[in-house]
């Protein structure tokens, strides 16, 4: 598998030089060279953590079981942008965060410019372990940075298609391979009362995964300002796709992560799924009753023969600001997306892809998944993470950004306006709200 880059983490690095000035700083920014910042605690330790990952419970038990001295109470919630991070902000403006918490690689710029987050280069364990990790997710922990780390990589989000191999076979409809095929295939499922697919009103994560595959960018950082391109020549592109699907009722629209959502998969309405590599626990947990009737197959393409994917999440477990126990907090965060035990834990309980290359090698990644009917769907994610741009940019304010093209997305789906009109107007306040905070932005 070819290793992404740093490069998006490069160009990170420009938000932290160009907008601590809108920190609201509680002293300096980490531990920094300052090791004492990361010494032992005297005594026992409990350390509070707040992730959604189905199962990771059972991964620290496992360790709270082999460390009486340091225990970890962990509490679940809402994925990031369906509340936990908004969660998270709030606890930081009311000094009562957890110590850990869990927040994809997109948001950590939004945390680092409002200064939530301990600085782990304070830990020399944590400093001595980014050889582990793949390059581009060190990166996205880094910023780009080489003596700064804002969290510990935990996963990786290259996208697939879920598919429905059954009622594909049944029908005698060929899986596509390009997303002109898609639509002719919805519209074929669609005659059969059925829908190819559910396009998602909340979660714009996916959206970008999409855009990132056309190889579209949504922010660029020349290190002295921001461009925000929410409306590039790729967004319309994937907006225009999506929308016509929407207009001619060829994709269900049911909120994800509902009742609603996962009936319409169990059910056998709705036939695949665009998603990243964990979404195969989300497909397994939500229908049960279609175990052994799925697939996986690369995602679909532009143009026949290309080879391109796009990423959608990839986690890391944070320190927040306020600690009293860094160096515990850095241990723990460490041993869960390290050790064989703790990895092959949450593959088993969340479909969790790890970011460590050694992790790759995990040998539950290389067995036949009996739900997927046997097939290893993992040499699918495996060669898709290969085709994933490594140069795609985050923004410094993407919580906001997701939020505002969100509300689009769903009016559009409502019948006023259009996902282009949301991207557009995402554009707009993003802008504003970067110009708010006193970050340089591109005319």
């Amino acid at each position: 598998m070819r290793h992404m880059k740093k490069a998006a983490g490069v160009a990170i690095l420009a938000t932290v030089a160009l907008t601590m000035a809108a920190c609201s700083s509680s002293g300096d920014s980490g531990g920094g060279s300052d090791a004492a910042a990361c010494a032992p605690s005297e005594g026992d330790v409990t350390l509070t953590f707040t992730s959604w990952i189905p199962g990771i419970e059972d991964a620290v038990a496992i360790w709270n079981d082999a460390n009486p001295d340091i225990q970890v109470e962990v509490q679940t919630g809402p994925s990031g942008n369906a509340g936990t991070y908004q969660n998270f902000f709030n606890q930081l403006e009311a000094g009562n965060a957890p110590d850990l918490g869990q927040i994809e690689y997109d948001a950590i710029p939004n945390f680092r410019v409002q200064d939530g987050l301990e600085d782990l280069a304070a830990c020399e364990d944590v400093v001595a372990a980014e050889d582990q990790f793949l390059d581009w997710t060190w990166g996205q922990v880094s910023l780009g940075t080489e003596d700064e780390v804002y969290g510990i990589p935990q996963d990786q989000g290259p996208m697939a298609l879920f598919y429905r191999s059954d009622l594909f076979e049944q029908n005698n409809i060929p899986v596509p391979t390009t997303w002109e095929e898609y639509k002719s295939a919805a519209e074929q499922i669609r005659a059969l009362g059925g829908y190819i697919t559910n396009f998602s009103q909340s979660d714009i994560n996916q959206f970008a995964g999409f855009v990132w595959q056309a190889d579209g960018q949504w922010f660029q950082n020349d290190g002295n300002e921001w461009t925000v391109e929410l409306t590039s020549d790729a967004s319309e592109t994937v907006a225009d796709y999506w929308q016509d699907l929407i207009e001619n009722d060829l994709v269900a629209v049911y909120p994800p992560w509902t009742d609603e959502w996962n009936n319409a998969y169990n059910s056998g309405e709705v036939w695949t799924w665009n998603s990243a590599v964990w979404g195969a626990n989300s497909i397994a947990s939500g229908a049960p009753d279609t175990a052994g009737k799925w697939s996986v197959a690369p995602a679909p393409q532009w143009a026949a023969g290309d080879a391109a994917a796009g990423n959608w999440g990839g986690s890391s477990i944070a320190v927040f600001k306020g600690t009293d126990h860094l160096y515990e907090a850095a241990k723990f965060a460490l041993w869960l997306n390290t050790s064989e035990e703790a990895l092959t834990s949450l593959n088993e309980t969340a479909a969790i892809y790890p970011a460590t290359k050694a992790g790759l090698e995990l040998p539950v990644l290389q067995e036949g998944v009996e739900f997927y009917g046997g097939q290893k769907i993992y040499d699918v994610f495996a060669e898709a993470a290969g085709q994933v741009n490594p140069d795609f940019v985050w923004g410094p304010t993407m919580t906001q950004t997701y939020a505002d093209v969100s509300d689009g997305f769903k009016a559009a789906i409502a019948g006023d306006g259009t996902l282009a009109d949301a991207l557009a107007d995402g554009q707009e306040k993003t802008i504003a709200a970067l110009e708010a905070q006193s970050i340089p932005v591109a005319k």
